[in-house]
């Protein structure tokens, strides 16, 4: 166990200041990347090691199990392993199944994984359709009244004062579901997320005993990622204090990106008029990115209402942050996947480079480019590693493996891995499909790393490195929500990245109306603002180099309207500014007629305007050549398991057909063909021209 004062050798000032802070109120505004996590954990284990802190009175609390097994695991190698880490909803359903049963006399209701069948009831009850999407919105919207204590006769009055809206359903209807979902739901004995928090808190607000028992406890608070707690959560943690002030807060509010889920800076701004004598540290220090990096960061949010702690770089430099304005999506994808063929060449693993985009349907065209160059990537935003269907299922083999006995070698558990997971559909290459297939791939492929992961370790420590050893480690995993991530480039939105790092990150589709997104741009300022702090948070991802680009039009040939995000102004480079002559290089590429060149009639579908003929006229192109390029396209079609259109669409083949390029530079300039694309087919098209 490390001595008191090696603890705090091992701290900069602020973070020391933090841990030295060991009676309550503590309020500590933590920049991104300053090393929070770590100015906590050494306050719980330096509070441990000096007595002040029995560890199994200490319930430290944050918002994702993955944080939360991070900080057991932190507190663990600290000495202070006794010390709870939980997020708001495992503490909560803790107590509940503790004490519901001797207070209430009956089981506790069942809590329900997702709330859609029930919401789905309730909706069809008021004629409403019954489609996934308004579904989704719905339960999205009984997360948020109920996490905002809003009673659904209070619905219409506060929507409409909060800006909150659902598709396809006025207020005064939406009003009635959650009512009627409510009465659902407690007909068939269940509960959902938000009634073990309110459950909880009214045990503890109704049972004077139950509330003493907990308090007897539970004598110290810490709570991570403050910025991010809601009405109902500050509520439990009232009801959990009873009126002390042993209390540790941290956050940014810099960082608060979830407004539209409930999430109320304000706890943390105004903590100190809720508990006086609050003493007040800022970690600023940013041990994660370049200067570079944090003069991007610093200067986005200077002069606006989002403005807080400002980061002081401690990294030598690095690269100059990038811009790069494209002529479509295509290109910037393109662009993307050639810039990581290049990091991969260069030696940087693709598990350290990310690519950010503000919605998960942008992710397409990056997918795309990936793997036209055999890059391989992991979309993020699924379903809990340990929770999918596909890792449960192999978990329980190799565990049945792992009985009937195998090597104790690296070699034999990668041999053992990789054969008891082939039997659930592994193989070494990545399918090409996207969807389903894909994601079970990659599951079970990052399985197969962890376990070569595993082996290194133990082979490093001098440890047995067998299969029974790895499926306990599994377990751990499983048990904190740590999720082993396969090789590859990571896919994600700016709102899943929250919390990760990497060392290379591509910032995509900086356009406005995509971000700030149009209906916060509808909504108002405050709804733009968080917009603002969504950018925030994706700067500060990267670790060591940050590209930041944004597309002039969606496809190929489109119209090249679309301006950079406002918050770039003054932060990417003078020449960009107005769009300039970047603007006209990227639009001269693939400028297309404006008029049908058979007839001279303007054009007016984008499908003429990409032909550059108008539909109905005459086809100009050698049609025997077409369909030869048609019949090749169908058989590369059947053996990449993909539509024909994948490969290449109708119209991009007319244009071949018609143009009869005969280098690679005439293939690139048809309208259709990246260089994704070239470098996959583009042999093979001039082989069959020529």
């Amino acid at each position: 166990m490390p001595h008191a004062d090696d603890l705090l050798a091992a701290l900069d000032p602020e973070q020391r200041a933090v841990a030295e802070a060991l009676r309550g109120p503590v309020r500590v505004l933590a920049g991104a990347g300053t090393g929070k996590t770590r100015a906590i954990t050494h306050r719980i284990a330096h509070g441990v090691r000096t007595g002040v802190y029995e560890p199994t009175e200490v319930l430290a609390v944050t918002f994702t199990t993955r944080a939360a097994g991070e900080m057991r695991g932190r507190l663990r190698s600290l000495g202070a392993g006794g010390v709870q880490a939980r997020t708001f909803h495992s503490a909560a359903l803790r107590q509940l199944r503790y004490f519901w049963p001797r207070v209430h006399g009956s089981e506790l209701p069942t809590l329900t994984e997702s709330k859609l069948g029930l919401v789905a009831t309730a909706a069809r009850r008021h004629r409403l359709p019954t489609d996934q999407a308004l579904l989704r919105d719905l339960a999205s919207e009984v997360e948020w009244a109920k996490v905002s204590n809003v009673h659904p006769d209070d619905y219409v009055r506060v929507a409409a004062s909060r800006g909150r809206s659902v598709a396809k359903a006025d207020p005064e209807v939406v009003a009635r579901v959650l009512s009627t979902y409510e009465d659902v739901k407690r007909s068939a004995g269940r509960m959902d997320m938000e009634d073990v928090l309110l459950l909880c808190a009214g045990v503890l607000a109704d049972d004077e005993r139950v509330a003493a028992q907990v308090r007897r406890q539970y004598k110290w608070f810490v709570v991570d990622e403050f910025q991010d707690v809601s009405p109902l959560q500050q509520a439990l943690l009232d009801l959990w204090l009873g009126g002390r002030h042993e209390i540790c807060v941290v956050g940014d509010p810099a960082q608060t990106i979830y407004s539209f889920a409930g999430a109320d800076s304000t706890y943390l701004r105004d903590f100190a008029t809720h508990h006086p004598g609050t003493t007040s540290v800022e970690l600023v220090r940013n041990y994660r990115s370049t200067p570079e990096v944090v003069s991007v960061a610093n200067r986005l949010l200077s002069g606006s209402p989002s403005e807080g702690v400002r980061l002081t770089a401690v990294r030598d430099g690095g690269p100059a942050v990038s811009w790069a304005q494209r002529a479509d999506e295509v290109e910037e994808a393109e662009a993307v996947a050639a810039r990581v063929l290049e990091l991969r060449a260069a030696g940087v693993p693709l598990s350290e480079v990310a690519v950010l985009f503000r919605i998960n349907a942008q992710s397409e065209a990056f997918e795309e480019a990936l793997a036209a160059r055999g890059l391989p990537y992991v979309v993020r935003g699924a379903a809990r590693f340990f929770d999918r269907p596909e890792v449960r299922q192999a978990v329980t083999l190799l565990r049945g493996t792992a009985r009937g006995g195998g090597g104790g070698t690296a070699d034999d558990l990668l041999d053992d891995v990789r054969a008891t997971l082939s039997g659930v559909g592994w193989t070494t290459d990545a399918p090409t499909a996207r969807g389903q297939t894909r994601d079970r791939w990659e599951s079970l492929q990052a399985l197969v790393d962890q376990a070569a992961e595993f082996a290194r370790t133990a082979a490093e420590r001098d440890e047995p490195a067998d299969l029974g050893a790895f499926v306990d480690d599994l377990d751990r995993r499983a048990a904190e929500q740590h999720a082993p991530v396969a090789e590859g480039v990571t896919l994600a939105s700016l709102h899943a990245a929250k919390g990760l790092e990497w060392d290379v990150v591509f910032l995509c589709g900086l356009q406005d109306g995509t971000l700030p997104i149009s209906y916060a741009i509808e909504t108002g300022p405050g709804a733009v603002e968080e917009e603002r702090r969504l950018l925030y948070v994706g700067v500060t991802r990267a670790r060591r180099e940050l590209h930041v680009s944004w597309a002039l039009a969606r496809q190929p040939g489109g119209r090249a309207s679309r301006k950079p995000s406002r918050f770039l102004d003054g932060l990417r480079p003078a020449g960009l500014d107005d769009g300039g002559g970047q603007r006209e290089r990227g639009r001269s590429r693939r400028r297309q007629p404006a008029h049908c060149r058979e007839c001279g009639r303007p054009l007016e579908t984008p499908a003429a305007r990409k032909t550059g003929r108008c539909e109905d006229c005459p086809a100009s192109y050698d049609e025997e050549l077409f369909e030869r390029l048609r019949a090749w396209r169908l058989a590369k079609a059947a053996d990449e398991s993909v539509p024909a259109y994948v490969v290449f669409t109708d119209a991009t083949l007319q244009l071949i057909a018609e143009h009869r390029p005969r280098s690679p530079q005439a293939l690139l300039a048809l309208s259709g063909i990246g260089r994704g694309k070239l470098e996959k087919y583009g042999e093979e098209v001039l082989e069959l021209l020529s």
